[in-house]
């Protein structure tokens, strides 16, 4: 135990004094009455009502700020998948139970309330997920901060599935608003695209102008970020993309009713959709703007607050401000502030050079070549041509004062190490340009952060020793546990001080309980009461019936073939079959789980959720195998349902091809709820094995190095095929209409990627995962080991707060201190 006094938040009302701002928003906010109010209704009602406290916060957490002049950090990520906002600031402002009192006296249970918020769908997966985690943590450990991203109008997409096919459709979050945002167009930025850039020549020297051929407007949308505790709120600052000029009276007036809109339709375009498909030079190019839209609109809006505090003295630019690039999306930011301190500040290169290096770092979170961003050369000429010149000239002194200074006369390490690459038409490298222009670039779990060093940038990690760090990835526990699992909370708090939501170590107090008989049956009656609660769910979703005695075997991620959905897939087809040939199979019944979305342009990922279905289909309505095997592929997995999920989990598959997966965080909330990890040695995965032990794991596949030699020796995955009898029958069942009756070769594509090409080596750890599996199925059948293991691993997941994970960027990253707002 810490000894630390709790910091649990203590409410400064009554239920009464709650129920009487809600009604008094129902009925003056809303213009509506008890009697008559929706559910909707009610939950604007109880936002406005926690608004009063939150956007107060907010005028607070500024204020305290300004007026010390703080040192800041400006996060700058293209997702923040925020999820619902409501139990989580009711959670954190410490007014969750007062408000489910009110709302039951009102004749209301507040989480059916809860249910008409919304998704903030900001983001796609663990990237947008992490970065919600992390500024939640920055506002609990009172770090002066600002997130900054894009003001999607339709998020990524909702998923529905259409005789088995995904299918797209837009996810209209904020249709009729949110309560949780305010609009600032007093920081509106203009942000300039196109054109041409002009040298002048003037008083014996040159500048560089540029002039744009298109202007738009940024206008900024202000999300507070509730702190635990409710002391410190900061902000998230979303641009939404406008038109210079609205609307052309001249045209409209001649008879162009809709070329009068043109202007406005193609600059909203920028922020209407997260991720468009780039499989076009048009989709690709709307994705550049996309992110110089945001990063522009971040840089001028930090300019704007240190020039309204310091004018034009610029020596205090780099003490004051850090700007963290989380991934590769906002690297034009570099070259943009070099722009804006060379160009219109009048700062000679080396000075604004300086500055830049000092003032940016990244994060890398893949090893994949494929995700590493790069744009055509060309597309950024025509784009951003001022730019284009600006890393030009940085790649040359790069090249010229370290690379050749380091390795003098060796081309071939200049060619590796330029942001340019000339091979396959000119490209420009975004993680090259990251790592140059960064005084910091870290890597998200160790054995990543370890590779990003020894096989993704090793020469510059010999250039620049120091510059390459690692910063584990980590959760919020208020979301991921204290609101999302209410009952384990519960009972957590019977043994633990109250504050455990902000000091996560506190749950090793746990360890002791984990063989105690009383505490085993109480954390699995917890277990039980999630999975009777998601039974539910799952049959309203998905109209299949489970039962909450399976187990509940879940992946949940997005639909990549390196996170390794197919060999899920194969075992449950291979389990299939097993029954079919034995009807009395020695198995525990077992629910199979998916969530997951594909890039609509990712053919594969989509035919693999096609063969899901299929086999989910075939399976769930086959009487011969007595129900030990469903398989339900949830529609439309999104934040929301992770939370309703996870604490239901038994098994959480984090099966990705060791090396591919930087570090993973769904892996971290489903063991941190309880959940056996069955994973590779990949990502965290490692050091959750290292931290709850590997007795409590069950690891399997190659790991690293084995996949390294596999690879060199030349992976022919046919030979696994041809080897392995169960293994080539559940494979030529794919090419049958086995699964799609009267349509043979359906499933073809999945079958022939693995059989010719496997390029994340499915068949190479098939045998290995299946007799993972069979461990699974044996600890799981005895009670007490299942049951130690559950409560282990949740006392032992304090690493992975990602208070801690902040704390590390703050102490070795950013040199940021806290700094409390003042009381009111």
């Amino acid at each position: 135990m810490s000894g630390k006094k709790s910091a649990a938040p203590k409410p400064d009302m009554t239920v009464k004094q709650f129920k009487e701002t809600v009604i008094k928003h129902l009925r003056s906010t809303l213009g509506t009455y008890e009697e008559k109010a929706s559910k909707q209704a009610w939950n604007q009602a109880i936002a406005a009502s926690v608004n009063e406290f939150i956007f107060d916060g907010v005028s607070r957490t500024r204020k305290t700020h300004a007026g010390k002049d703080a040192r800041a950090v400006h996060y700058l990520s293209l997702e923040f998948l925020m999820g619902r906002l409501m139990s989580n600031n009711l959670q954190n402002l410490g007014l969750y139970e007062l408000a489910d009192k009110a709302m039951k006296e009102l004749g209301f249970e507040l989480a059916d309330i809860l249910e008409e918020e919304p998704d903030m769908a900001l983001g796609n997966g663990g990237l947008g997920r992490l970065a919600a985690c992390f500024i939640d943590s920055m506002a609990t450990l009172a770090l002066p901060a600002i997130g900054y991203g894009i003001h999607y109008e339709h998020g990524l997409f909702r998923q529905e599935f259409f005789k088995g096919r995904q299918v797209e459709r837009p996810d209209q979050w904020r249709e009729f608003g949110s309560p949780w945002e305010i609009c600032r167009p007093e920081s509106e930025q203009v942000v300039k695209l196109y054109g041409y850039v002009e040298t002048v020549y003037e008083n014996g020297g040159s500048h560089k102008v540029w002039h744009p051929g298109r202007t738009m407007r940024a206008i900024p949308w202000d999300i507070p970020i509730v702190g635990y505790g409710g002391h410190n709120v900061n902000v998230l600052r979303l641009w939404e993309s406008r038109a210079d000029k609205f609307f052309d009276w001249d045209v409209f007036n001649s008879g162009g009713y809709v070329d009068a809109y043109t202007e406005s339709v193609q600059a909203e375009t920028v922020s209407k959709v997260l991720y468009p498909n780039d499989e076009t030079d048009a989709g690709k190019e709307l994705r550049l703007i996309q992110q110089y839209f945001f990063s522009a609109a971040s840089i001028a809006d930090v300019m704007r607050r240190f020039r309204n505090a310091h004018g034009n003295d610029f020596s205090k630019f780099t003490a004051l401000n850090a700007l963290q690039l989380n991934d590769t999306h906002p690297a034009i930011a570099i070259p943009e502030l070099m722009r804006v301190l060379v160009d219109e500040e009048g700062i000679s290169w080396a000075e604004a050079w300086k500055m830049t290096r000092e003032t940016f770092s990244y994060t890398n979170h893949t090893l994949l070549p494929e995700a590493l961003e790069k744009w055509p050369l060309r597309m950024i000429q025509h784009v951003l041509p001022r730019h284009m010149e600006i890393i030009f000239e940085i790649n040359a002194r790069f090249l010229k004062d370290e690379v050749e200074t380091k390795w003098p006369g060796n081309d071939g390490i200049k060619r590796k190490l330029s942001i340019i690459e000339e091979a396959n038409g000119q490209m420009v490298r975004m993680g090259n340009l990251s790592v140059v222009g960064s005084h910091a670039v870290n890597g998200v779990a160790q054995i990543h952060s370890d590779l990003v060093k020894k096989d993704l940038f090793p020469e510059m990690n010999e250039l620049w020793p120091g510059k390459f760090l690692n910063v584990t990835n980590g959760i919020t526990p208020r979301r991921w546990m204290k609101a999302c699992n209410p009952r384990l909370s519960t009972l957590i708090e019977k043994h633990v001080d109250a504050d455990w939501p902000r000091y996560l170590e506190k749950l090793t107090a746990l360890k002791p309980l984990a063989d105690d008989s009383k505490f085993q049956k109480e954390y699995m009656a917890v277990k039980h009461a999630n999975k009777e609660d998601f039974v539910k769910v799952i049959k309203e979703l998905t109209d299949v019936d489970v039962s909450a005695d399976a187990i509940f075997d879940v992946q949940i991620k997005r639909l990549h073939e390196y996170k390794r959905q197919h060999l899920n897939l194969l075992y449950i087809m291979a389990l299939y079959r097993r029954l079919l040939i034995n009807p009395d199979y020695d198995m525990h019944p077992r629910v199979f789980i998916f969530g997951a979305k594909a890039a609509p342009g990712y053919y594969l990922a989509k035919e693999i959720i096609f063969a899901i279905n299929k086999v989910a289909e075939k399976v769930n309505n086959d009487p011969r195998i007595k129900d030990k095997i469903k398989v339900v592929f949830l529609p439309n997995y999104r934040v929301s349902l992770a939370e309703k999920l996870i604490p239901a989990a038994d098994v959480s598959q984090q099966i990705s091809l060791a090396g591919k997966e930087a570090s993973g965080t769904g892996n971290m909330k489903l063991a941190l709820n309880g959940a056996i990890t069955l994973g590779t040695l990949d990502g965290a995965n490692i050091e959750i094995a290292e931290e709850a032990g590997e007795e409590n794991v069950v690891i399997f596949g190659m790991d690293v190095d084995e996949v390294v030699e596999t690879r060199e020796q030349g992976y022919n995955p046919g030979h696994y095929y041809q080897n392995n009898e169960e293994l080539k029958a559940v494979l030529d069942w794919l090419d049958s209409d086995f699964f799609t009756p009267g349509e043979p070769g359906l499933l073809s594509a999945v079958k022939h990627n693995l059989v010719d090409h496997d390029p994340y080596m499915v068949l190479a750890d098939y045998q290995s995962y299946s007799d993972a599996q069979s461990k699974i199925d044996a600890l799981y059948r005895d009670k007490k080991a299942w049951a130690r293991a559950a409560i282990i691993n949740t006392a032992s997941l304090a690493k992975f707060n990602s208070d801690r994970s902040i704390q590390d960027y703050a102490d070795t990253i950013w040199n940021l201190k806290p700094i409390k707002a003042a009381a009111k």
